[in-house]
């Protein structure tokens, strides 16, 4: 049975103080995958999260989100907004306790009592958190906060998951939790759309993995075909780069 596109970019672009950001973007995401965005640092990725996740609007181009056109119309946006979710790698707390941080959206949703209560507890535990609903999010480590975001999001049990870079700068067994948490998250259902620096990441994780150079797309496929079939030369060198720095880092 084949899947369904649940979201669509088409030729998408964006610009900042005359500066292009993004140029001609276009990717289809279908239901259930695990898509995997890489390229060098300032190609546009986290730009075209935010706008996939609606949180920003294209100049140029459609947002497509199962089937409806969620480019300008507002109240549209909202609705999709509501069935995904997104983590960032600086994620933005409250000043307050962990249970509060992660409660924030279910109550944006209309939970309300046994019920809110209940998620955020399987949202915690589900990152390894239970117990840590009174804890103030000042107190926590990088990796602990983390961790917050991913339940936060979690706990609204999204159709979309987006997540921008959100192992970056982890130790290594936080990074594990975390995609397993990830993998975990499509085997019930969601869709996974993923920009990260760490390409044996993408390999791990990814049904797909698309390759941002200059603000565009210019390569998109399975892992395999990607990192052994590249589609241009800016494409192999910095493929090619990462692998080199990263067996430098291991042997360190």
């Amino acid at each position: 049975m084949e899947l369904t596109d649940l979201l669509e970019l088409h030729d998408v672009g964006l610009s900042r103080g005359g500066q292009r950001i993004l140029a001609q973007v276009n990717l289809k995401v279908k239901r259930g995958e695990i898509v995997a965005i890489i390229g060098p640092t300032g190609s546009g990725k986290t730009s075209m999260l935010r706008i996939a996740d609606l949180l920003d609007q294209p100049d140029k181009g459609r947002v497509i989100y199962d089937q409806l056109d969620v480019s300008r119309d507002q109240r549209a946006r909202l609705a999709a907004r509501r069935r995904m979710s997104m983590v960032f790698q600086r994620p933005a707390m409250f000043n307050s306790s962990v249970g509060y941080n992660v409660a924030y959206g279910l109550k944006l949703r209309g939970a309300r009592g046994a019920d809110l209560e209940e998620r955020v507890d399987e949202a915690l535990r589900s990152v390894g958190l239970s117990g840590y609903q009174r804890r103030s999010i000042s107190g926590l480590s990088g990796g602990e906060v983390q961790r917050v975001a991913l339940a936060r999001s979690l706990a609204v049990r999204p159709e979309l998951l987006i997540l921008d870079e959100a192992t970056a700068n982890l130790d290594p067994s936080t990074v594990s939790a975390i995609e397993g948490l990830i993998q975990a998250s499509r085997e019930r259902g969601a869709t996974v759309l993923m920009a990260t620096h760490d390409l044996l990441q993408s390999r791990r994780l990814a049904d797909r993995v698309a390759v941002m150079m200059a603000g565009t797309l210019v390569q998109v496929g399975r892992p395999d075909e990607v990192f052994s079939q590249t589609a241009c030369q800016p494409v192999a060198s910095f493929v090619q780069g990462e692998e080199f720095m990263r067996l430098v880092g291991d042997r360190a």
